[in-house]
């Protein structure tokens, strides 16, 4: 069985950083417009190889270290101490680097989607890997490190469940995302529709498969817990994906392809943290609330609050990684101090470091570009590039 769990995440690991590169990049980028696209490409690649850089630095050892139970310390900083023999569990401990540190890259990068098309791209790059590091990698290590949110930690012997990410992954990047929206300002222009729906379909396609590494990977093992996990992350998936499109056709007249396709990722982000404690049953309940919750955040901080969340990375990825969290609870899997404990916990730490980050990075490089580069694109002004011969 040692055999089959190592091949089973050395494909995951390739799965969930196809998440990102391409998955990721294609559909933010066909939801900007065309003078932007390749600055999203290019932010999402740059924090992927960054993000790995540090990962093996810093990020892993803090994350997964013997240190307490707050953070694992520097024991392991560049893998000191591991070899192609070093064992986690049934596991090569180097491929359980690898499989993790695809979470440290995509994690980040779902922020991006909150800062399109106004943002510096040295701010992308300085706040970004100081986020990994200092939000990111603790919050791995409390739940999922064996640190003060796990088993045995704060909440007792029931600590917080979380399988693939609802909190680790999505509500910190959700809340980080939201948050940089707030101290951006909306974008001058924001009427234009994205600029190539078909970009967005290919790139949500593919974040549904590398959802299976993602969600399925997360058991660490090639057996049945593995398979449920993968069978119920689908479900979900195409429930919220159907129950978004019927949503928004009630509402609107019409269902769209971006919309069904957000539905799509709102399933997948509801899933996520469940996928390894529920069954198809209560999937396709979690996948079909999930359709409509998230399409009505989107509504609200959208239309009512007014907040530029370009790309809605808080509607979708974090009130989907939210309501995963609860649901637990809900469906007598969890603790529901522990689950609700967990999250506020979280939601407490990554507003405070997210925001002391945004300004500390404000004084080394510009948080928004100006005015004539935004007009002009960022394609053209911050990377000397067009991804089309006509742009708009």
């Amino acid at each position: 069985m040692v055999g089959a769990d190592t091949a089973w995440i050395i494909v995951a690991t390739a799965l969930v950083l196809f998440m990102t590169l391409p998955g990721l990049a294609l559909f933010y980028g066909g939801l900007v417009r065309a003078r932007n696209v390749l600055s999203v490409f290019m932010h999402c690649y740059a924090i992927a190889c960054l993000m790995s850089v540090l990962w093996f630095a810093f990020g892993y050892s803090i994350a997964f270290g013997d240190g307490n139970a707050y953070w694992g310390g520097f024991g392991k900083m560049f893998l000191d101490g591991i070899t192609a023999d070093t064992v986690s569990g049934t596991l090569p401990e180097v491929l359980f680097f690898a499989f993790q540190m695809t979470f440290a890259i995509i994690t980040p990068a779902l922020i991006v989607g909150a800062y399109v098309e106004r943002i510096g791209f040295g701010f992308v790059l300085v706040f970004s890997g100081l986020w990994m590091l200092l939000c990111y990698a603790p919050v791995t290590h409390w739940i999922w490190g064996g640190g003060m949110l796990s088993d045995g930690g704060i909440f007792g012997d029931t600590g917080v469940r979380d399988f693939a990410g609802g909190i680790v992954v999505h509500e910190t990047a959700g809340l980080a995302a939201i948050l940089i929206a707030v101290f951006l300002g909306p974008r001058k222009d924001a009427t234009k529709p994205p600029h190539n729906p078909g970009y967005v379909m290919i790139g949500a396609s593919m974040l549904w498969v590398g959802w299976f590494g993602f969600n399925g990977g997360s058991q660490l093992a090639a057996d049945g817990g593995a398979a449920m996990a993968l069978t119920v992350t689908h479900l979900s998936a195409a429930t919220a994906s159907l129950t978004w499109a019927l949503w928004e056709k009630l509402k609107y007249g019409k269902a769209s392809l971006v919309g069904i396709v957000t539905g799509t990722i709102a399933g997948l982000a509801s899933i996520t943290p469940a996928s390894g404690f529920v069954g198809p049953v209560e999937a396709l309940i979690i996948g079909a609330v999930a359709g409509i919750l998230c399409q009505e955040a989107v509504n609200l901080i959208r239309n009512k609050l007014k907040i530029d969340d370009t790309l809605d990375v808080f509607a979708v990825h974090g009130v989907g990684g939210i309501f995963g969290t609860i649901m637990i609870a809900a469906f007598g899997a969890g603790s529901w101090t522990a689950q609700l404990g967990g999250l506020a916990i979280v939601g407490i730490f990554t507003v405070v470091v997210t925001v002391v980050l945004i300004k500390l990075v404000a004084l080394i490089t510009p948080l928004r570009v100006s005015e004539e580069q935004e007009f002009n694109g960022l394609d053209i002004t911050a990377h000397g590039e067009s991804a089309y011969d006509h742009v708009s």
